[in-house]
């Protein structure tokens, strides 16, 4: 079975500072390849403390969108989990270059324990197993960013739009996705934020009209709105079976 589980859904730094909202990014289990997605802070307690129960040594890979601490925070710590700290050298770990060159989040005595660093360029597809990810765009943020489409055999194409202001190629780099998860921190748009708002994120999957859309990574606004509520009538809005994440969620696929 093929599944995605929602370690966290905090968006931005002040829901993940208070913890309103857990954070640890998400697992993906596809194809009986399993990796990580955006290891922020607590994600090997979320791990360890999901049910049914994950295991970090089994991961076959780490895809890190940015190298904000929200997202990248634990992505050491889960280096050292999937290659069992450094004794068997497996995995592989996905990452912008600014990650590892500029102001480095991957920590330099840590990058020889998986079997390979892959470094992300727009445009470009990269393969886990039997697993292909491609890199449709590099996101408006503040730094290097990344989402993907990711496709394997008999399973729906799955993407993934991670911290960005809104531009119109990520309508037409992300059309074909079945399944879109998008981060979505704002409730309504504010300038010089580098951050989706619901409007915005309703228009990207109206265009797209993906089978079925995740909005995670809520931010303050998102949680005092009690956005979940809206679940239903963002579904009307968009024509599109809309999921509003929460800790925890495991969405098959």
């Amino acid at each position: 079975m093929s599944f995605i589980k929602f370690l966290g859904t905090a968006g931005a730094r002040f829901v993940m500072l208070k913890q309103l909202r857990a954070s640890g990014g998400m697992w993906f289990s596809i194809n009986n390849t399993n990796f990580i997605v955006d290891p922020g802070p607590c994600c090997l307690f979320r791990i360890i403390k999901s049910k049914p129960k994950l295991h970090p040594e089994k991961l076959d890979g780490i895809f890190l969108s940015h190298k904000h601490l929200d997202h990248a925070c634990e992505i050491n710590l889960m280096i050292e989990a999937m290659t069992q700290g450094g004794r068997k050298k497996q995995g592989i770990v996905f990452t912008p270059l600014d990650a590892i060159e500029n102001d480095p989040v991957i920590l330099k005595y840590i990058r020889s324990f998986p079997e390979k660093i892959e470094i992300l360029q727009e445009g470009e597809e990269y393969n886990l197993k039997d697993i292909k990810f491609e890199i449709p765009v590099r996101h408006k943020h503040g730094v290097e960013t990344y989402g993907f489409k990711l496709k394997s055999e008999n399973i729906p194409v799955i993407s993934y739009i991670p911290d960005t202001t809104f531009f119109p190629e990520i309508i037409e780099k992300y059309k074909g996705s079945d399944v879109l998860i998008i981060n979505t921190v704002l409730y309504e748009k504010k300038e010089n934020v580098v951050h989706l708002s619901l409007q915005e994120a309703e228009d990207i999957i109206s265009q797209i009209k993906p089978q079925k859309a995740i909005i995670t990574h809520l931010g303050m606004t998102m949680i005092k709105n009690k956005i979940w509520e809206k679940q239903e009538e963002i579904s009307k809005r968009t024509k599109t079976d809309v999921i509003i994440a929460y800790d925890g969620m495991n969405l098959e696929i």
